[in-house]
């Protein structure tokens, strides 16, 4: 399932990334948005997400949280 589907607060571990577009990969990589890694959603956004990785939090789209698959 992609992180869309996800429910608030739980903690999943990623899975992969897919996507085609390099760049896309590259920035969620430096975000720490990589297969293995933990990642909770800690809110819904009309627009997207805010996801907490490691020791951040972050805003992404809907479009880029259908990408990573938990």
């Amino acid at each position: 399932m992609d992180l869309q589907e996800a429910v608030i607060g739980q903690t999943y571990t990623i899975r992969d990334i897919q996507t085609d577009d390099e760049d896309l990969k590259t920035f969620l990589f430096r975000l720490g948005c990589y297969s293995g890694e933990p990642i909770t959603v800690v809110s819904r956004l009309r627009s997207g997400l805010v996801v907490s990785i490691k020791d951040g939090r972050y805003n992404i789209d809907n479009g880029i949280a259908e990408t990573i698959l938990i």
